[in-house]
Formats: structure tokens, C-alpha cells, sequence
């Protein structure tokens, strides 16, 4: 079959095949001007595109990840919503919700999550699931099922939530047992079933979160499944989780990878007590996952004051101490966040002045494509050469101070082939629809 070309575009150098050393150097925006080929779904060929200086070629990405999302409670605010904007508040509305769970409302709402992020551009997502409590059961069934029927479009890894003392106890075993051996060849194949619990927050950890976790740490060991912990979401407490998690998992000597979701509370650290703290996280092999939206949302409350800190994991500190670091959207529309829609564009977009991350960089991009990869495990590490799936985001900017302008258009291809651009919503073709 012959190969089908792409029209000239800009793409950042680090998506593309370091070793293709007959392309030309990156310009001052990380970017660099190729004519990409594919065919049967395939990227073949990358040939430098001889742009003039003056010449606007569209920017495009590798499809972006979502390491960290909530389905089972997406889009519930509307029913739920959390007015205080704090942790308590979001907690009390969860529970309200966990009650009126069913079958049909988590799968419901969790494929239109899974739509969405699809034909925005997302080609793999981590979905923590409430795993006790009245809705647990309901939210399992309707995610492993979506998890099957998703496998070939939007690979999805599950991770069990529960307090992390909760694994210490004959229950908690009984329940990791239970979800691991219900995960099918497809779940497997899409990095399945992992365990997780909250730890540290809102306080730091006391003994019994301490033994809960070393239980974790030794059940996801024997297992062979990873572990995505709630960690230090807090403003309070120092890091004491993750310094915690990182002592643990080389006294253990844990083999399968852990991951540290949120660890808020260790940017409010001074200097010198935070990047020994990093280092101890880069020597555990610990990734972390921060999270800006939820947690700038919710942390940081004082008597209804504007915050003068606002806790968030330190990316870049982290980055330098040579932790694995991704960004992810966390909670969509529900109590925890009024806001969101599983658009990774967006997220970055939002994340680069909050996090003060710089795209053009390639430690600024790696969060949201291939430290994701990495995190999550897959076999595609995001980057464009000779014999990687044929998926692009074709965006309509020229550059990065374009993209982070204001929304631009995108196309979506997927294994050669673009997606049918999203309909309009119900309200865009009121708008429309108004004369002129």
C-alpha cells in the first residue's frame, strides 16, 4: 500500500524520533517543520519540510494521556454540587452521590467521559473508583465493562480507592484478590487493574495509615499489579506521605511502580527540607501525578481569604531530582470540581501559567506525553518515527502563544484516519442558530 502524506506541519522536536538526525535543528519554540508519511495505520516516513521563516504551519502533538480522572463520579455536580469549594464540602456531596449510585448511571456517564476525551484527543486514561461503600460495586461492574469495550479506542487502567489502612485488614486483601482476578486479557493488556488509597490528607499519616500502607506495598508486590496512592492532597503536613512511601518502598524493596497522585503538602516545605525529600522520591523510583485544577480549587482555604500559597506538587523540583512527573485533569464537573470536560488541551493550557511550565521546553511538555507514557506504562511512548500508530492532534495554531491564546480548532487522527469533528452542543447551536 502506498503511503498517504500529511500536510506540512510543527512539531515539537521532543515527540520526534531522536534518532532521526537528518532533520534540522529546533527553532527557538522547541518546534520543527516535517512532512509526516503513513499507511495501515502507520507512521512511515519523517522528511523535513524547507519552511520559510514567515510560513504559519499548523502546530500539532501526539494524542495527549489523562493519568489521573475520577469516572465514576464525572459530571455529578449539577445533582451534588459543592458550593464551600473545600474538602469537606466535596466529601459530604461524595457520599450524598456514592448512595444514589446504579449500574446504568456510572456507565452512562463514564462513556460520555470516554467520548469526549477521545475525540478531544486523549489515547489513554487512569480512572481512580470509590471502592467502598454503597456505590462500589455498581461503579466496578459498569467500569470493567466500559474498560473492555474501550480496550482498542482509549486503553483504561482502574485503580481501587479506599483508605490505605483498609489493605491491612482480611477485607482489603480479599477485595484486591477479588478485582485482580476479574481483570480480562484486554484489561491486562491496558495496564488493568491497579491499587490505591488515600494517605496523609487531610493530616499527615498516623500509625495505622503507616501499617496500612506497608500492607499495600507487599499485597501490590505479591500481586504483580502497581500502586496509585491519594498522597499529602493537603496544605498541611509536610510531605510526611510521601517521605513515608519513599522510606517504605525501598525498605520493602517493592518491584512494581508506585505512584504518588497530589503530594500538595510538600511544596509548603522550605528549600532545604524539600529537595532532600525530592531526591528520596527519585531514589524510591516514586512517580508523582499533580494535579492542578482539583487541588488549587479546593486547598489553601482560610476564612474565605484569597490564598497567598497555594499548595501543588513542585513539577519542576521533582522533575530535577529525576522523579517521573505527569499532569492530569483529576475531577470533571463533580463536587470535587465544578469544572473540566476531559480535554487535555485545555489542562495544559490551564497548567502552564499555574504550574509555570513552559511548553517550548521540553521538561514543560513531557508531563502531559511521554512522562505520562512512562507512568502509565504503554507500550507507545507518544513519539513520531517509522513504525509508531499513525495518531496525530492537529491543532489550528501556529505556535505555542497561539495555542495558549485562546481555544483553537483541532483534527483527531487515529491510526490514519481522522475523526468526525465533534457536534456542536445544544446551547453552540442556540448561538448559532441567532441572526446575524
Amino acid at each position: 500500500m502506498s503511503a498517504t502524506p500529511l500536510p506540512p506541519l510543527r512539531l515539537p522536536r521532543c515527540l520526534l524520533d531522536p534518532g532521526a538526525v537528518h532533520l534540522p535543528a529546533a527553532d527557538a519554540d522547541g518546534l520543527v517543520a516535517v512532512e509526516l508519511e503513513h499507511a495501515e495505520g502507520r507512521f512511515t516516513a519523517i522528511k523535513p519540510y524547507p519552511a520559510q521563516a514567515e510560513a504559519r504551519l499548523p502546530l500539532a502533538l501526539t494524542p495527549l494521556l489523562e493519568p489521573h480522572a475520577h469516572l465514576d463520579k464525572a459530571f455529578s455536580w449539577e445533582r451534588h454540587p459543592n458550593r464551600t469549594g473545600t474538602m469537606a464540602g466535596a466529601l459530604a456531596a461524595n457520599q450524598r452521590e456514592h448512595h444514589e449510585r446504579s449500574v446504568e448511571q456510572v456507565h452512562a456517564r463514564a462513556e460520555r467521559a470516554l467520548d469526549q476525551g477521545w475525540r478531544y484527543g486523549l489515547r489513554a486514561m487512569r480512572s481512580h473508583v470509590d471502592s467502598l461503600g454503597p456505590g462500589a460495586e455498581v461503579s466496578w461492574e459498569a467500569l470493567l465493562d466500559l474498560q473492555q469495550a474501550w480496550a482498542e479506542r482509549l486503553p483504561l487502567q482502574l485503580v481501587a480507592l479506599v483508605p490505605v489502612r483498609h489493605w491491612a485488614t482480611a477485607a482489603g486483601e480479599q477485595l484486591a484478590r477479588q478485582l485482580l482476578g476479574r481483570r480480562g486479557e484486554s484489561a491486562a493488556a491496558a495496564g488493568g487493574v491497579l491499587l490505591g488509597g488515600v494517605l496523609g490528607a487531610p493530616f499527615p499519616p498516623d500509625g495505622a495509615d503507616g501499617e496500612g500502607l506497608r500492607a499495600l506495598l507487599r499485597l501490590a508486590d505479591g500481586l504483580g499489579c502497581g500502586v496509585d496512592l491519594h498522597i499529602d492532597e493537603s496544605a498541611d503536613g509536610g510531605g510526611a506521605g510521601v517521605a513515608l512511601a519513599a522510606r517504605l518502598v525501598i525498605e520493602l524493596r517493592i518491584g512494581v511502580p508506585v505512584c504518588c497522585s497530589h503530594s500538595c503538602s510538600m511544596s509548603q516545605l522550605p528549600v532545604r527540607r524539600l529537595l532532600p525529600l525530592a531526591d528520596a522520591m527519585a531514589e524510591a523510583g516514586l512517580a508523582v501525578v499533580a494535579l492542578p485544577t482539583t487541588n488549587l480549587w479546593l486547598l489553601g482555604h482560610r476564612d474565605g481569604h484569597t490564598p497567598a500559597q497555594r499548595p501543588l506538587a513542585p513539577i519542576r523540583q521533582l522533575q530535577r531530582a529525576g522523579v517521573t512527573v505527569a499532569v492530569g485533569g483529576d475531577n470533571v464537573q463533580d463536587p470535587w470540581y465544578p469544572g473540566g470536560d476531559f480535554d487535555p488541551l485545555d489542562l495544559l493550557r490551564f497548567s502552564m501559567p499555574a504550574a509555570h511550565l513552559a511548553p517550548w521546553q521540553r521538561q514543560g511538555l513531557m508531563p502531559f506525553t511521554t512522562a505520562s507514557s512512562r507512568l502509565m506504562g504503554l507500550a507507545w511512548d507518544g513519539v513520531v518515527r517509522p513504525g509508531a500508530p499513525a495518531d496525530l492532534l492537529l491543532l489550528g495554531a501556529s505556535g505555542w502563544s497561539d495555542l495558549l491564546a485562546r481555544p483553537v480548532p483541532r483534527r483527531v487522527l487515529r491510526a490514519g484516519r481522522w475523526l468526525p469533528a465533534p457536534s456542536p452542543s445544544p446551547l453552540q447551536q442556540l448561538l448559532e442558530a441567532l441572526p446575524a
